[in-house]
């Protein structure tokens, strides 16, 4: 459990690392995680047809 865990915390950190990167703001990681959850939302959004 707790490896399973530490796998998906890391996932985020670097989801979040790289999207603050590819936004403009590298090294803040908070702005990093809103912009890569509001892309995860988005893109179901879209594949689901709603956008």
């Amino acid at each position: 459990v707790d490896e399973k865990l530490h796998g998906i915390m890391r996932n985020i950190y670097h989801n979040s690392k790289n999207a603050a990167k590819e936004y403009g703001v590298e090294g803040n990681i908070l702005a990093g995680a809103n912009i890569a959850g509001f892309m995860k939302v988005a893109e179901a959004m879209m594949a689901q047809g709603i956008v």
